[in-house]
């Protein structure tokens, strides 16, 4: 895919007076740095179909669930900006915007810090905040690394600001000496896949309204986008009736279900496997609690509601006071996954 390489970003917005609301709009026109690694099927807090829906206005990107970490990084942005300057003696600065990329307009970036470069040159700064126990993902077999996720972050910015190196700043603890300082420079064969890969999920998924399969090897993620999903849906009546295809991922579980029975010890990849599968299945079901396969077996995935409030009393309070018990009891859910075959086949 060749490009122009004397081309300079242009300007979306300028961000400092928009409203966080304002602000997620505008990062729905298209695809942002911390949007890559779900477009690549290596991020580990989202997959491609939640960012799919967050770009079509399906369920929000905007999760105040973890506030708190939000916020916590948000407010120490600046401190780790500082510490980066004062350990490098590089100059930093902002500007506050948007901007896009003038032969790919969908290619959006919203940076942390700017660095101006002995040489006259600039560099991306990004800052980034995690914990004592995760500061190992900086390390890459004894070596310094950037994690993969956040790599093709900064590949993303490279690409929109037609720079040639990004910084990274992580702070995992209290002190000047608890930041990591990383940078990567620009490779033209990363970039123009990651490119590739963006403008088929802009072009090929979210202008037409296709959601992407999921292909990410993390079951549990998988599970998580799901139920996020569901959320917004309007269950379905009835069983789903699988195709031989869906059904070949039906009998591959409960091939690594017996696998696993076999073993005194689970074996991490057999349940790895079987976490991925299951979810595989669930998305299969859609809207639906149950399904049947080509096979005859029935798949469950069903609801269970557990009261946030236990003990004896909580009877007594529905009896007493019932108008108390519905406006402050709340109900925790969790699903249950089965497959079986229908009680007439079971001898």
């Amino acid at each position: 895919m060749p490009q122009d390489m004397a081309y300079r970003p242009s300007v979306l917005v300028e961000t400092e007076k928009l409203t966080r609301p304002e602000w997620l709009e505008y990062r729905r026109r298209g695809i942002g740095g911390s949007d890559a690694a779900a477009v690549l099927g290596i991020s580990p807090f989202r997959t491609a179909r939640d960012l799919y829906y967050d770009k079509v206005g399906v369920v929000t990107a905007d999760d105040r669930e973890n506030w708190v970490a939000l916020e916590y990084g948000t407010l120490l942005e600046p401190l780790v900006a500082r510490i980066f300057a004062e350990k490098t003696g590089l100059n930093i600065f902002q500007h506050k915007c948007i901007f896009q990329h003038p032969l790919y307009p969908w290619m959006l970036a919203d940076l942390d810090y700017l660095v101006e470069l002995p040489n006259g040159s600039t560099a991306i700064l990004e800052i980034k905040t995690t914990n004592y126990n995760a500061k190992d993902k900086w390390w890459r077999d004894g070596e310094e690394a950037v994690p993969a996720y956040y790599e093709s972050q900064g590949r993303h910015y490279m690409a929109v600001m037609n720079l040639d190196r990004v910084y990274y700043c992580c702070l995992y603890g209290n002190s000047e000496d608890d930041a990591l300082i990383r940078h990567i420079d620009r490779d033209m064969d990363y970039e123009l896949e990651l490119i590739s890969l963006e403008q088929d999920f802009w072009e090929n998924n979210v202008l037409v309204k296709s959601p992407p399969p999921y292909l990410e090897e993390n079951g549990d993620l998988i599970l998580e986008s799901l139920r996020r999903a569901q959320e917004q849906s309007t269950p379905v009546d009835g069983p789903v009736n699988f195709t031989q295809t869906q059904s070949a991922r039906v009998a591959r579980y409960l091939e690594l279900q017996e696998e696993k029975r076999r073993c005194d010890t689970g074996s991490k990849a057999v349940e790895n496997e079987m976490k991925r599968l299951k979810a595989l299945i669930v998305a299969d079901m859609g809207a639906s609690s149950s399904a049947i396969s080509a096979d005859g077996f029935i798949v469950s995935w069903k609801v269970s509601r557990t009261p946030g409030i236990f003990k004896d009393g909580l009877e007594r309070l529905r009896e007493v006071h019932p108008e108390i018990y519905s406006e402050y009891v709340t109900y925790s859910e969790r699903r249950n996954f089965s497959i079986r075959r229908p009680k007439e086949d079971v001898a």
